[in-house]
């Protein structure tokens, strides 16, 4: 015979007047172009030689009436068309791609793996599905020529958190918090504050490593993990949290201002003691108003300047924390001369020291003025300094009261009327900071608290308490709170907040999955470091009247922590102004953004004008309202109370990010694979407690007060919500929660995030009601883990009335079944006339609510060639089509009996994936959902997807691995290149064999009425020779099978019993074969006389006559047949060459024909497609997205 090649390409349909796919004439119109060539051998009989007839398109395109154009090794003999019912003559090259014919009539609704991927430009905009993501898709594709952002770990992240949570606190307070509560209770303090963010920064990176996490932060992550009620609420509660915070820095900031940098500016003064306090809180009132007013102009004017110079804030910063640490360590060999005025062991303070002299009297030369005397010294009535003046001068010398004598006497005459305390205690010098090396680290190991109005006071010094209480009045430096362990946390715990900066940040990020969770830990850690040494280090410096002592009255009015730097205490002033300058500007920055993020979200409907700005999205409305927030907070004008006040919104946000990390651990959502891998429920719950337990030791009214404006913006937004219903006893409680939770998840369709499968499993029972496949629910149990709904269903053929009892029975085996294989759900069986039609009903009415199945598993029809139930094919075809209409998700394992048990753990292996058209992302998602159970555990992941002539298979494999690092998805990623390799001879003679068997099988389907009439008139003759065709017709295709199982499978006895089924117009599936059954119709009404017999026999059995035999010999193959036939062939042999030793393979299950008269060669393209495999999973999508790349 003779070597030939061939190459088929389709025209397109347009180019072909009246062709269309439901054309019955359609041999006539052949539109393939067929090029021979000797690359393959194919050896064909006399009769496939012949010229067959067709017209062909030339390689210029003109029409040839009666032939096509061949070109052969030997000559250019002509032949015509190799098909003759080339029902997809109209297929385009460019869109059905010949080695994916199988897939070619979803492609619009399935696109090719390679298309997918080549529009993933920018995988944060991937369409998934997501609504809420559409409109940063397009603000990402207008903006895709932009530059790419290029934050890395350290400039994106790690630095924004320190920038954020170095603030005020550490500057004005951290002594403070350390002189009143000890080193102890001080280290106790910042370790509890440090272990709630860090356990709440461990929590965020699960949750923001979950995926991409767009504007909103915080809010976003918790709105998408626990809903909008909850998001809504604690979003609030953050936006509040963050306005505050503002306000406290402006005000920390107005306070370095107006006490330590320019005391003289000050606007209200009050020459009485009692009224200093309203006049500092009135100065930071009008100077906090104009600071604020300032920043918001420059945050309305421009973010770009802010963010200018967010790195000379952070340098002030950085340099001011060295300047201490320097400071500690010089002060160990030189401290530095900071003296404190004491009376007794009473603490003065310096702004009373009129004259500079700690001391009730000194000694003035007579006859001048004391700074022309040079040979004499200070001293003290009664005090404790030594007189160095030469003794033969003392005549000459009077003894004056100092300016502080007046403070406590009556007058400045030596004899006048004193304090009892005044005059029974001296007046000494200790120094403010007596240095590393001096020990006093010993005096400020325990609290010393202090109420309001209580007089500074060292311990270690000896006094006469043989005196009246301290007088407002007097020069002592008092305490303006009352101080406990409670109140200094709430004021402390500011100081760590900020850990939100670098998820805020993430689409500024190269890498954010690796970034947020390193530079945030690292960040805190390095604080928590910096705290913790902090306290050690002033309690071991600093004396502990000094560190009592808020606003460094006793030391002339320095700033504490100012005294300890090196070289001036200038740098830390000035740094500290810059820093909390710095740090509200970034405050007013963000949470404006916060609050457009949740007007836009539209879940709390008053809010919605702040979600409109400027132009270029700048949230106007949102900076506005903000300002007026944070104008409240500086009104109350005390650092000391607006801290605890944004402690409470802080810790609120921080408790409901660790329990959204908890309860998504514990629900095992299948959407939860986050790449930040060391985190744990009991770690998220256990920073769920802390945040909690601050909350109250801090402040339990305000704890009482965040919640209550917490669950009343929960209510206003649940308010659309379904009525509650209270029911008696636990039982009624949980039918509430059943019917509440139903009614929620009917409200709208679910999101991709929330997808998880939901199964129906489809049993069959033996004729003794025994499960023939019990593997089925075993794999159904690895695949859930437990979670979600399963129902197994069952259908028992018969009439309801009659039959309910073995429905009864059926329904108890199916639930024994499923106490032994651990599933939990539920069974269902239903009594109906046809199998196929109790599937179809089983379908459409399993489930309640928006708790109804979204995945049918079911088996696959062994041997169904010579099954002993014909219709069993026909029924898996008719489920296959059913769930296509019903847009389900559809597996079908085969092979199931091979599938492992649940006590039999397969060794360590792979699970394959041939990812050939996207329908979805089940392919992805289910190797994750079996790896979460112990009998796959062990298994790996490859991921295998297909290559054609125009793809680029290097970027391919790109793309892919970079889309599965999105989904938080580890696997082996490989792309296998199918070339258009021709046509061979093996594809085409399997194509001809199938179709030829077929051919004689739809020949053979008569109904059993007309057999049994054609029985009782035919003759014997007739019969044998039927007989012997077919038997030759056997031969021919090489079937296995004997005569009587092929015309038992042929035979439709399902479709024929019923007459119901007989007169309907079209098919039951839904297909296109409406002329099909009017020839069932036309068959049943016909009169049988003998003549109209013979008559029907020949049109209907052309196989029964030697002309029918010899024109089943020369049939041509369909197409389109033989196309897919190629799909499946060239599929197979890659699979089974890459995935031969593979524990499972999961593959594209194609989608049945359109044409119900192809549904035999479906089931023989899907034998082909899987021959040679041990395990394989069929996986047909239900047309959703199932996974996302997004949070």
């Amino acid at each position: 015979m003779a070597s030939v090649r061939f190459t088929v390409t389709p025209t397109k349909a347009e180019d072909l007047p009246g062709l269309s796919d439901t054309s019955p004439d359609i041999s006539s119109r052949s539109g393939a172009r067929v090029r021979f060539g000797s690359r393959e051998s194919v050896n064909r009989s006399d009769p496939l030689s012949e010229a067959w007839g067709g017209p062909a398109t030339t390689a210029g395109g003109a029409q040839t009436p009666d032939h096509s154009s061949v070109e052969q090794g030997d000559g250019n003999s002509k032949i015509s068309s190799v098909y003759i019912n080339n029902t997809h003559g109209g297929d385009d090259d460019d869109f059905y791609d010949k080695n994916l014919a199988l897939f070619e009539e979803e492609m619009d609704t399935r696109p090719k793996v390679s298309s997918l991927l080549n529009r993933l430009a920018n995988y944060t905009n991937l369409t998934q599905g997501a609504r809420e993501h559409e409109e940063a898709e397009n603000i990402g594709e207008k903006k895709k020529a932009g530059k790419s952002p290029q934050m890395g770990t350290f400039m994106g992240v790690y630095l924004p958190c320190l920038q954020n949570i170095f603030g005020v606190i550490l500057f004005l307070r951290l002594t403070w918090v350390v002189g009143n509560a000890g080193v102890l209770q001080g280290l106790c303090i910042v370790f509890i504050c440090c272990c709630c963010t860090l356990l709440t920064a461990i929590s965020m990176s699960a949750i923001a490593t979950n995926g991409v996490v767009p504007a909103g932060g915080a809010y976003f992550m918790i709105s998408r993990s626990l809903g909008p009620e909850f998001g809504g609420a604690v979003g609030l509660c953050f936006y509040l949290g963050t306005t505050f915070a503002g306000a406290m820095y402006i005000l920390g900031a107005i306070e370095i201002l107006l006490m330590y940098i320019a005391p003289k500016a000050a606007i209200f003064e009050s020459r009485h003691p009692d009224g200093e306090g309203a006049a500092m809180l009135n100065n930071m009132r009008v100077y906090g108003s104009v600071c604020l007013l300032l920043m918001s102009l420059l945050v309305f004017v421009g973010v770009k300047y802010v963010n200018k110079l967010a790195s000379i804030f952070l340098a002030c910063v950085i340099v001011s924390i060295v300047s201490i640490y320097v400071g500690a360590l010089v002060s160990a060999f030189k401290p530095p001369s900071f003296s404190v005025c004491m009376l007794g062991n009473r603490t003065i303070s310096g702004h009373q020291l009129g004259d500079g002299q700690c001391s009730k009297t000194f000694l003035q030369q007579s006859d001048g003025p004391l700074e022309e005397a040079d040979n004499f010294t200070m001293t003290n009535e009664n005090g404790t300094m030594t007189p160095t003046f030469d003794p033969s001068l003392a005549p000459a010398l009077l003894e004056k009261t100092t300016y502080i004598w007046e403070q406590f006497c009556q007058g400045p005459e030596v004899n006048a009327s004193c304090d009892e305390y005044f005059l029974s205690n001296n007046f000494s010098r200790i120094n403010a900071i007596p240095g590393l090396a001096s020990g006093i680290i010993s005096e400020n190991l325990w609290s010393s608290y202090l109420s309001r109005g209580d007089v500074v006071e060292k311990r270690s010094l000896s006094s006469s308490r043989d005196a009246q209480p301290a007088s407002i009045e007097q020069p002592y430096v008092f305490a303006d709170v009352t101080t406990s362990f409670t109140l200094l946390v709430g004021i402390f715990f500011p100081s760590v907040t900020g850990i939100m900066a670098g998820s805020n940040r993430s689409g500024d990020l190269k890498d954010a999955q690796r970034s947020i969770p390193i530079g945030t830990i690292l960040a805190i850690v390095t604080t928590s470091i910096v705290y913790l040494t902090s306290v050690v280090l002033f309690g071991a410096c600093i004396d502990g009247v000094a560190l009592r002592d808020k606003f460094g009255d006793s030391v002339n009015g320095q700033l504490v922590v100012g005294t300890l730097a090196w070289p001036s205490p200038w740098v830390i002033v000035i740094g500290s102004f810059f820093s909390t300058c710095g740090a509200g500007l970034q405050s007013l920055t963000g949470a404006p953004r916060l609050l457009q993020a949740i007007a836009k979200d539209n879940i709390i409907p008053f809010l919605r004008v702040f979600g409109h700005g400027k132009a270029n999205g700048e949230p106007t409305w949102a900076l506005l309202l903000t300002a007026l927030i944070a104008e409240l907070g500086i009104l109350i004008a005390s650092l000391d109370l607006v801290a605890p006040i944004l402690t409470m919104f802080f810790l609120m946000c921080y408790l409901f990010v660790n329990l959204a990390c908890g309860l998504q651990t514990l629900l095992r959502s299948p959407n939860w694979r986050p790449r930040f891998s060391y985190y744990h429920w009991t770690l998220s719950f256990l920073g769920m407690t802390i945040c909690l337990a601050l909350m109250f030791i801090s402040s339990w009214y305000y704890a009482i007060a965040a919640m209550v404006i917490a669950g009343m913006i929960y209510k206003y937004i649940e308010y659309h919500g379904a009525e509650k219903e209270w029911g008696d006893g636990i039982r009624g409680l949980s039918l509430s929660a059943a019917r509440y939770a139903l009614l929620r998840l009917e409200e709208g369709p679910p999101h991709t995030k929330n997808w998880r499968p939901q199964v129906l499993v489809l049993l069959k029972l033996d004729e003794d009601a025994h499960v023939k496949s019990p593997r089925l629910l075993t794999f159904a149990s690895q695949l859930k883990a437990g979670k979600g709904l399963t129902i197994v269903g069952t259908v028992v053929s018969g009439n309801f009335l009659q039959s309910y009892g073995e429905a009864l029975a059926a329904e108890q085996t199916l639930k024994h079944l499923m106490d032994k294989e651990r599933v939990k759900g539920f069974c269902q069986c239903i009594v109906a006339q046809k199998p196929r039609e109790g599937i179809s009903h089983m379908i459409q009415s399993s489930g309640l609510g928006g708790m109804k199945p979204n995945t049918v598993v079911m088996g696959w029809p062994h041997a169904w060639r010579q099954s002993e139930d014909p219709q069993a094919w026909k029924t898996f075809i008719n489920t296959v089509r059913v769930t296509t209409a019903a847009h389900l998700a559809l597996l079908v394992p085969k092979n199931i009996s091979l599938f492992p048990s649940n006590s039999e753990p397969c060794a360590e292996g792979y699970i394959d994936v041939w990812w050939i058209v996207h329908d979805g992302g089940m392919l992805m998602l289910l190797p994750f959902l079996l790896r979460q159970h112990k009998v796959w555990r062990k298994c790996g992941m490859r991921i295998f997807t297909v290559a054609q002539m125009e793809d680029n298979s290097i970027q391919m494999k790109k793309d892919l691995a970079t889309f599965l690092y999105h989904l938080r998805i580890e696997a082996e990623v490989e792309v296998v290149e199918m070339h258009d390799s021709d046509i061979s001879a093996y594809t085409y003679e399997r194509t001809l064999m199938m179709e030829q068997r077929s051919q004689m099988l739809r020949q053979m389907r008569l109904s059993k009425s007309d057999r049994e009439k054609e029985e009782n008139r035919g003759s014997s003759s007739s019969r044998t020779e039927a007989g012997g065709a077919t038997r030759s017709q056997a031969q021919l295709v090489k079937d296995r099978n004997s005569m009587l199982r092929l015309t038992s499978i042929g035979s439709d006895d399902d479709d024929d019993t019923d007459g119901a089924e007989r007169d309907r117009p079209t098919s039951a599936a839904g297909g296109g074969g409406g002329g099909g059954s009017a020839e069932h119709h036309r068959r049943v009404q016909m009169t049988w006389t003998k003549e109209k017999s013979s008559q029907h026999r020949a049109m209907h059995s052309g196989c029964s006559t030697p002309e029918g035999f010899r024109d089943m010999l020369s049939m041509r193959p369909d197409h389109s047949n033989v196309r897919r036939m190629h799909t499946a062939v060239k599929l197979n042999e890659v699979i089974v060459n890459k995935s031969h030793d593979a524990r499972l393979v999961l593959l594209n299950m194609p989608g049945p024909p359109r044409n119900t008269e192809g549904d035999e060669n479906y089931m023989e393209f899907l034998e082909v497609l899987t021959e040679g495999l041990e395990r394989v999973l069929l996986v047909r999508g239900g047309g959703s997205e199932v996974i996302t790349i997004y949070s």
